[in-house]
């Protein structure tokens, strides 16, 4: 059996050279004069220009209480969800107990006097 190469062109094989992020632009032909491009400094890397003047100042108070709810709530799911998964344990463990066959599966609960 005969292994089938694709045919390549020489597009394929062509060698790009990047220039260095740093270096400066090269000069651009245009018409009969050579343009250099405008270099612009940098501005500062800081969120300051993200900014926005607020109408009021900030309601601390309501801001943690929100905080606090949000934590309740956050524990509460929790707690839930523990308890449902161990009571979903017990019953898989009850059903597989009964359906082997056993009767002792259910548990007495009695009262210490």
């Amino acid at each position: 059996m005969k292994t089938q190469r694709p045919i390549s062109s020489d597009d394929e094989h062509r060698v790009l050279q990047f220039r260095p992020r740093n270096a400066s632009p090269p000069p651009v032909q245009r018409g009969s004069g050579t343009v250099q491009p405008l270099r612009v400094a940098p501005e500062p890397l800081d969120l300051s220009r993200y900014e926005k003047p607020r109408p009021e100042p900030d309601n601390f108070r309501h801001r943690m209480l929100a905080n606090i709810a949000a934590l309740a709530f956050t524990i509460a799911l929790t707690a839930i969800g523990i308890w449902l998964a161990v009571s979903i344990a017990d019953l898989r463990r009850t059903q597989d107990c009964v359906l082997m066959g056993r009767r002792d599966c259910a548990k007495i609960t009695t009262p210490h006097i």
